[in-house]
């Protein structure tokens, strides 16, 4: 009985692994509308985030050519 449960489950896995369908526009779009309003809830800590990044790589670079 074991082993049958356990062909039966590799038998639901080969089929999910032969399966050819692949994300459809509608799951793409909902990816990207995600992302965008993820962006604009945090714009203001993302742009002091990227300020403080390319502030101290400005002030490291110019130690660097000194």
């Amino acid at each position: 009985m074991l082993k049958k449960r356990e062909k039966g489950r590799l038998k639901s896995f080969g089929g999910f692994l032969r399966e050819e369908e692949g994300m459809g526009t509608g799951e793409i779009i909902l990816i990207i509308v995600v992302l965008i309003g993820l962006v604009i809830i945090f714009k203001t800590q993302l742009r002091e985030l990227v300020e403080k990044v390319f502030e101290k790589i400005t002030k490291d670079s110019n130690t660097v050519m000194e």
